[in-house]
Order: C-alpha cells, then sequence, then structure tokens
C-alpha cells in the first residue's frame, strides 16, 4: 500500500513539475504589437506534428476536446478578443466560408473572452456556423500551443489547420498582432486536407 502510495505522489509531482516547465517556456521576436515584440508563453506546435489535445469551454461551460472531432479536418481561428475590430471581422469571415467548405469540416474559433462575452457576441453579429469556444477557464490550448500573451493574458492571432489523422498540416502565427490572417492560404489548406483525405480513402 506504501510503495502505491508513493508511486502516486511521485507521478503527481511529474506531472506538475512538466506542466510548470511547459507554461513557462517563453518565445520572443515571434509576434509584434505595437512595433514592439511581445513575449509568448507555452511550447510553439509546428506543421508535421501531432496536434496536441486540448479542452475549451463552450458558451455553456462545457467542455469541448480537441478529440471530439476525430477523423475531420479542423480549422482553428486564434483571436485575441472577439471584442476589437480585427478578431470580430476575423470570425465573421470565417463564419461566412463555412459554407463554401465540405460539411465534415469543423471551424473552431478560441479567444480568452469569458462564454458570456462569446455567446452576446455570436447573437449580435449573426456568428452560427463556427464553433466559438473560451480558453479561459482551463488555458490548455494557450500552453500547449505556445500563444498566451505574457502580461495579456490573451491569445495571440494564429491560424492552424488539423488533418483526419490529428495532425497539423498548417500554421499561421500572425508577425503583427493587428493584421488579418492569410485566409486565402488558410482555406486552400481546409481544402487540400480534405482532398488528400478523399485520396486516401479511394
Amino acid at each position: 500500500m506504501k510503495k502505491l502510495i508513493t508511486l502516486c505522489l511521485v507521478s503527481i509531482l511529474t506531472f506538475s513539475a512538466q506542466a510548470k516547465t511547459d507554461a513557462s517556456i517563453e518565445s520572443i521576436g515571434l509576434v509584434k504589437a505595437g512595433g514592439k515584440d511581445i513575449v509568448l508563453l507555452g511550447k510553439q506546435v509546428q506543421v508535421g506534428e501531432q496536434a496536441p489535445n486540448f479542452k475549451v469551454a463552450n458558451q455553456r461551460f462545457a467542455a469541448i476536446n480537441l478529440s471530439d472531432f476525430i477523423n475531420k479536418t479542423i480549422l482553428i481561428s486564434v483571436v485575441p478578443s472577439l471584442d476589437t475590430g480585427v478578431c470580430s471581422l476575423q470570425t465573421k469571415r470565417f463564419n461566412e466560408e463555412v459554407a463554401n467548405l465540405p460539411k465534415d469540416v469543423v471551424m473552431l474559433t478560441i479567444s480568452n473572452d469569458l462564454p458570456f462575452a462569446q455567446k452576446r457576441f455570436c447573437a449580435a453579429e449573426g456568428v452560427d456556423k463556427l464553433v466559438v469556444v473560451s480558453d479561459a477557464v482551463w488555458r490548455e490550448f494557450g500552453d500547449k500551443y505556445g500563444l498566451l500573451i505574457k502580461d495579456m493574458g490573451l491569445l495571440s492571432r494564429a491560424i492552424f489547420v488539423i488533418n483526419g489523422k490529428g495532425k497539423i498540416t498548417y500554421k499561421e502565427l500572425v508577425k503583427d498582432i493587428s493584421s488579418h490572417p492569410d485566409y486565402d492560404s488558410a482555406l486552400t489548406a481546409v481544402k487540400d486536407s480534405v482532398n488528400s483525405a478523399l485520396e486516401t480513402k479511394i
């Protein structure tokens, strides 16, 4: 029994130490705000890697996991706050684009806005085709994808495409936080991922 308790304690301490290490990883020189470099916290992910699973909250504070969308092509649109101009336009643009994509494509918008604020925004702006979720509750996404802005608590603007096998096939970390992402390249990457999956099945 003592051995089992000791083993459990060691596992918990190891996990805690790892979580602390990941959260303390800093990246600088990747993104600017107002012409100045900002520091991003968490581990940067790269194209070709397996996308880390994460848990975010929907507008009812229920947990949504990346693994809920297994075998689907996923586009993740990351914005600092829906209450700012570029973030609002980015979210509405992708909401419109859903109609032009295959039905099994999932589009997520992630921000650190509280679910209450996200619900209000979606209702006011007619955003009803995207899955809009919050990283404000568990902070897993920002940490695992290296997007949490130090001393601000916001996520840096980014786009990811993940294929049906859970691999990252596209990443854009927008270099200036106030700039728009490359919409056309992101949408092309989604279509390429879908076509690649169809060719594999044939």
